[in-house]
C-alpha cells in the first residue's frame, strides 16, 4: 500500500515548502538582489528578518525568492485578480427579430437598438421569421438581411452571413 500523495497548495512555495533547492537568488525586503546564497541562509536570513521566504520565480536556475510578508502577498494577489475580474467584459449575444414586411419606421427604431448594442459592446443575432406564406417570398427576407447588412457596416462586421434555419433566416453581426 502506497501512501497518499500530498496535496499540491495553490500559489507560490514559502518557506519550508520549497523542496528540492540547493541555492536560490535571493532578493532582499527592500528588492536588493543579494545574488546567489544557499537555500539555507536565505532561510536563516527571512527568520532574522521576521518575513518569510517566498518563491517568486520558481522555474529560473537558481529560483528566484524573495523575503516577504506571505499574508499580505497572498492578500495583494487575490486583490488584483479581484481587480482582473471586474474589468474584463463579457460578450452577450443581443438578438433583433424582424419580419419580411417590416415598415420604414418599425425597421429605424431596430436599428437604433442594433446600434445602442454595438456601442455596448454585443454581439447582435438578426433572426427573419417567415410565417405561412412568407416562405414562399425568401427573396424578399435576403434583401431585407442585406439592407441590414449595409446599414450596419461601418459600426459592425458580418460574423455569418444570412442562412435559413427552417422558418427563419439568421445572421450575426459583431462590433467592429
Amino acid at each position: 500500500m502506497r501512501s497518499l500523495a500530498v496535496p499540491q497548495k495553490e500559489g507560490p512555495r514559502a518557506n519550508r515548502d520549497i523542496r528540492g533547492v540547493r541555492e536560490v537568488q535571493l532578493i532582499d525586503e527592500e528588492g536588493q538582489n543579494r545574488g546567489v546564497v544557499s537555500f539555507f541562509d536565505a532561510l536563516r536570513a527571512a527568520e532574522e528578518s521576521g518575513l518569510d521566504l517566498v518563491e517568486i520565480a520558481p522555474n529560473s536556475t537558481p529560483p528566484v525568492c524573495k523575503l516577504l510578508d506571505y499574508g499580505k502577498f497572498k492578500f495583494l494577489e487575490q486583490k488584483k485578480a479581484a481587480e482582473a475580474r471586474k474589468k474584463q467584459k463579457t460578450v452577450e449575444v443581443k438578438e433583433i427579430k424582424l419580419r419580411p414586411g417590416i415598415d420604414d419606421n418599425d425597421y429605424n427604431v431596430k436599428m437604433r437598438a442594433m446600434q445602442r448594442f454595438f456601442e455596448e459592446g454585443d454581439k447582435v443575432k438578426v433572426t427573419l421569421r417567415f410565417r405561412g406564406r412568407e416562405m414562399a417570398h425568401q427573396d424578399l427576407g435576403y434583401k431585407l438581411m442585406l439592407r441590414v447588412k449595409n446599414d450596419v457596416l461601418d459600426t459592425a462586421k458580418v460574423e455569418s452571413e444570412p442562412q435559413m434555419e427552417g422558418r427563419q433566416m439568421t445572421m450575426v453581426l459583431a462590433p467592429r
